[in-house]
């Protein structure tokens, strides 16, 4: 996984059970997670810095203004189903609650989390070029060669690999009546996933953090005689 800034971050112990937790969770077969927590609370960074450490790959999808529901079928298409299952690559697809734009977005991740795939997404080009692009990556495989001529196998291959390579790792803040709602219309969120709660951190963790981040901080002149 590659990052465009430096993390930093305080690895108290709380912390790194919940490290623990999500790489235990996404390195095992079929797992998803579901991050609950308010905003704030490291369930992104502990998530990425846990995917890290697995060598997984991880997306997270990029919402600019006038994102919509067709943009959203084509990254789940080309950035997530193509990637996984051609490759069998293993990812965590991390998402948020505040990145919830249309309702049909969570309709889609439960089809995911119940089933490993979202119905109608390809159409016959896609499935074409699924096809040959499967062909390609799977050329050296001996293995591969007693179905290199069935499609139909091909494809069974495809969605295989797709479902047991893609971990969903959705962040979601317990605050309000829309995380209720959703977990009542969308079962999968529960049934299909192992829960972390990220509950308010201790006084031992606030005070580990607030003495490294201070501990940078140069001495202050005497200021008494001027308050």
């Amino acid at each position: 996984m590659n990052r465009a800034k430096k993390m930093d971050l305080v690895l108290f112990t709380d912390a790194i059970e919940h490290i623990v937790k999500i790489h235990r969770i996404i390195t095992t077969e079929l797992g998803h997670a579901l991050l609950v927590g308010v905003g704030g609370s490291g369930r992104k960074s502990l998530t990425e810095l846990a995917t890290f450490i697995a060598n997984y790959a991880i997306e997270v999808l990029e919402m600019s203004k006038g994102y919509n529901f067709i943009d959203w079928r084509d990254d789940m298409k080309n950035k997530l189903f193509i990637a996984v299952g051609v490759e069998a690559s293993p990812t965590v697809f991390l998402f948020s609650d505040n990145q919830i734009i249309n309702e049909a977005f969570v309709e889609d991740i439960n089809n995911i989390l119940n089933n490993g795939c979202i119905p109608n997404l390809f159409n016959l080009e896609d499935t074409t070029n699924i096809i040959e692009s499967v062909k390609e990556a799977n050329k050296s495989n001996p293995e591969f060669k007693a179905i290199s001529e069935d499609n139909n196998a091909i494809l069974s291959l495809f969605d295989k690999q797709a479902k047991n390579s893609l971990h969903c790792c959705l962040a979601m803040s317990p605050i309000g009546d829309a995380f209720k709602r959703r977990l009542r219309m969308f079962p999968s969120l529960v049934n299909c996933c192992a829960i972390d709660w990220f509950l308010p951190w201790p006084k031992e963790a606030l005070q580990s953090v607030a003495e490294v981040f201070l501990s940078t901080v140069p001495d202050l002149p005497n200021l008494a005689g001027i308050i």
